[in-house]
C-alpha cells in the first residue's frame, strides 16, 4: 500500500474505516517477540483521527494509543459520550488492521476521586495499608475496562499524576518506590493478569532525583510482562535536550515515545519538516537493549494532525529508520516529496524542508533554550524556560553549541540564563529552582538584570539568521509553483508564509524586549546599537502583528493558536512604551 496517500473528505475515510468486523482477526494485544510500530492520537477530532487511522496500514503502523483530548485518564470513559468515542475509534483501528489499541491512563487519580472512608491518612490522604482500598481500586478498574471491551491494554503514567502515590498514607511502605509500585502492581493484576491485556508503564520526571523514584519502582515491579514507554528526551520534548539516558538501559521491554508532532516545536502549523533530527534520535535508540519499537505522536489536539501534511515527511522518517539503519534523510526527502508532490518539484520544494529545523531552533528557541512556551510566544510569563526546561539540566556539563551566524558554546546556566533570564525569575527561593540545586549551590546565576550588548548582538543575530532562512524557504515554494498542483502550492506557501511570519513576530520581540531591558540598566549599557535594535523590534512588532492578524487563510488549531502571537508581542509593546521607553 502507498505510505503516502493523498486525502479527501474526513467523511468518506470515517465511512472506509468503520466497515464491517466480520473477517477482522488481527486485533489482540501485541506479544512481546513482535516489534511495536506506533501511532499516539491526542486529538478528539474525529475526522481527523480517523484520516491518521486510514494512513496506519500503509507505514505498517500495528499499535496505536489514544490519549489527551480522546482520554487522558481512564476514569473519562465513566462518560458515555467519551465510551463512544473510544470504541468507535478502537473499532476504525481494529478494521484497518491495526493488532492493538491502548488507552493511556494516569493513577493515582485527584484525592476526591477516591471514596471518603479510604482518605484515613493525615490530611486526608489515602491508607494505602487498608485492604478494602485496593479491593475497591481494583474492582473500579474492571468497571471501567468494561466500558471499553474492544482495547488491548492500558499505557499508564504513575507518577506526576493527581493524588501522587508517593504522598499518601502507609506504614508498611517504607519508599517512595515501594508505594509506586504497589500502585502499578494492583493496575497490572487486572490488566494483565486476568484480562491478559498489555500494559505499557509510561516514565516521566522533572529531576533525576524524581527519576530515581522512577526507576527504584520499576525495579520493584512484580510482573516481569509489564512493559515500558520512555520518552525520546528526559522530562519533555525540546529540540536541544539530549537523547533520554535511561530509555533501552531496564531490563524490561521498551518502545520509545516520539513527540513527531511537534509540542514545543511549531505543532505542525509552521514548518516542522526535519528527517535528519528524527533519524539522529532513531538511530541513537536502536542501538540500545530492551527496544523492542516506538510510538510517534500525530498531532498536537484539535485539527494539527500531521497525515496528509508537509510534516508527514517526519512519520516517514521514523518508519524508514527503523526498517533500514543505512536509510539517509536524502533518501527520505526524495521519496515523500517526490510521492507527494511530484518529481519536478523536488529540489525545490526539499530545499524549503530542509530549513525547518534551523528555522525553528533559532525562532522559538534564543541561544538554545526554548523560548515559547507549548509553542506560543511567551519570553517571561513563565520561568520554565528558564529552570525547568533548561537542556542543560540534563548535561554534564551543561554546555551547548549554537551555530545560527553566532557559532559559539555556552554555558548553558552561566552563560545562557544568567544573562537571558528576567530579574523576577531569578530568585533561588522559587519552586522550580530546587530542581536544580546544583545551579544555585555553583552560583552560575547572579541576581539582578544580566542582558548586555553583547548578548543582545547574539540574540539579534540568531533571530535574523532564522528569518533570512524563512525567506528562502517561501522563495523555494515560490520557484516550484509551476511544478505543483495548484491545491499543493497554495498549501505550501501558507505553511512557509506562516513559519516566516512567526520567525519575523520572534525576531522583532526579541530585540525590542531584550534590548529594552539592556537599555534600562542605565547610561553604561545605553549605546546606539540597543537604542537602534530596541527601536527596530517596536516597529516590527506593530507591522507583523498586523500581518498576522490580517492573514488570509485560518491555520489548523490546536493546543497552539497561531494568531494569538500576535496580541502576545503587542504586550511586549505595550509594556515597553509603558515604562517609558528612551525617557527611564
Amino acid at each position: 500500500m502507498n505510505p503516502l496517500p493523498r486525502m479527501h473528505g474526513a467523511a468518506r475515510v470515517l465511512a472506509a474505516c468503520l466497515v464491517s468486523l466480520a473477517g477482522v482477526c488481527s486485533a489482540r494485544p501485541l506479544a512481546v517477540s513482535e516489534p511495536v510500530r506506533g501511532w499516539t492520537i491526542l486529538s478528539d477530532s474525529a475526522p481527523d483521527a480517523a484520516i491518521t487511522i486510514a494512513a496506519a496500514p500503509g507505514y505498517q503502523v500495528n499499535h496505536i494509543q489514544l490519549s489527551h483530548q480522546i482520554v487522558h485518564d481512564l476514569r473519562e470513559i465513566k462518560a458515555d459520550k467519551k465510551r463512544d468515542l473510544v470504541n468507535e475509534l478502537t473499532r476504525a483501528a481494529h478494521s484497518a488492521g491495526v493488532a492493538e489499541v491502548v488507552l493511556w491512563d494516569h493513577t493515582l487519580y485527584k484525592l476526591d476521586y477516591y471514596p471518603k472512608q479510604f482518605r484515613t491518612g493525615p490530611g486526608g490522604t489515602i491508607d494505602l495499608d487498608n485492604p478494602q482500598f485496593w479491593k475497591w481500586f481494583q474492582e473500579d478498574y474492571r468497571q471501567m475496562l468494561d466500558r471499553v471491551p474492544d482495547v488491548d491494554g492500558l499505557v499508564l503514567t504513575f507518577i506526576e499524576t493527581g493524588a501522587r502515590a508517593e504522598r499518601q498514607h502507609s506504614t508498611v511502605l517504607k519508599s517512595n518506590a515501594e508505594k509506586l509500585a504497589r500502585v502499578v502492581d494492583a493496575v497490572a493484576d487486572v490488566v494483565v493478569g486476568e484480562r491478559k491485556l498489555n500494559l505499557y508503564v509510561r516514565t516521566f520526571s522533572y529531576t533525576r532525583k524524581e527519576y530515581a523514584n522512577v526507576l527504584g519502582a520499576i525495579a520493584l515491579l512484580k510482573r516481569p510482562d509489564i512493559r515500558l514507554m520512555m520518552k525520546e528526551t528526559p522530562h519533555d520534548f525540546f529540540l536541544t535536550h539530549p537523547d533520554d539516558p535511561y530509555a533501552g538501559t531496564i531490563a524490561r521491554p521498551t518502545i520509545m515515545e516520539f513527540d513527531i508532532a511537534g509540542e514545543f516545536n511549531g505543532q505542525g502549523i509552521i514548518a516542522t519538516t526535519w528527517p535528519e533530527y528524527v533519524l539522529r534520535r532513531c538511530r541513537a535508540f536502536a542501538k540500545r537493549p530492551h527496544i523492542i519499537g516506538y510510538t510517534a505522536r500525530t498531532d498536537r489536539y484539535g485539527s494539527t494532525r500531521l497525515v496528509g501534511r508537509p510534516a508527514e515527511i517526519n512519520l516517514l522518517a521514523l518508519r524508514r529508520g527503523v526498517e533500514n539503519p543505512q536509510v539517509t534523510a536524502e533518501e527520505v526527502y526524495d521519496e515523500f516529496i517526490t510521492a507527494r508532490y511530484g518529481a519536478a518539484a523536488l529540489p525545490e520544494v526539499k530545499a524549503a524542508f530542509k530549513n525547518a529545523y534551523p528555522v525553528i531552533t533559532s525562532s522559538l528557541y534564543t541561544l538554545g533554550t526554548s523560548m515559547a512556551s507549548h509553542s506560543q510566544l511567551d519570553y517571561d510569563k513563565s520561568s520554565s524556560s528558564y529552570v525547568r526546561h533548561v537542556s542543560g539540566k540534563w548535561m554534564d556539563p551543561p554546555i551547548g553549541y549554537v551555530g545560527h551566524g553566532v557559532n559559539r558554546e555556552f554555558h548553558y546556566w552561566r552563560d545562557t540564563i544568567n544573562h537571558l533570564a528576567p530579574p523576577s525569575v531569578k530568585n533561588p527561593k522559587g519552586s522550580q529552582w530546587s530542581e536544580v540545586p546544583e545551579v544555585v549551590s555553583s552560583g552560575w546565576i547572579q541576581p539582578g538584570e544580566g542582558m548586555t550588548e553583547e548578548y543582545l548582538r547574539y540574540i539579534v543575530t540568531e533571530k535574523k539568521h532564522g528569518v533570512a532562512l524563512a525567506e528562502e524557504s517561501v522563495e523555494q515554494i515560490r520557484k516550484a509553483r509551476p511544478k505543483v498542483r495548484p491545491e499543493d502550492y497554495g498549501a505550501l506557501d501558507d505553511y512557509f508564509q506562516r513559519t516566516l511570519l512567526t520567525a519575523r513576530i520572534h525576531r522583532a520581540t526579541a530585540a525590542a524586549w531584550f534590548g529594552s531591558r539592556t537599555w534600562g540598566r542605565g547610561k553604561e549599557f545605553q549605546t546606539e546599537f540597543v537604542r537602534r535594535t530596541t527601536q527596530d523590534g517596536l516597529d516590527e512588532i506593530k507591522a507583523v502583528a498586523q500581518q498576522i492578524r490580517d492573514y488570509p487563510r485560518k491555520p489548523a488549531a490546536g493546543q497552539w493558536d497561531w494568531r494569538r502571537d500576535a496580541d502576545a508581542a503587542e504586550r511586549y509593546y505595550n509594556r515597553i512604551m509603558t515604562d517609558g521607553w528612551q525617557t527611564r
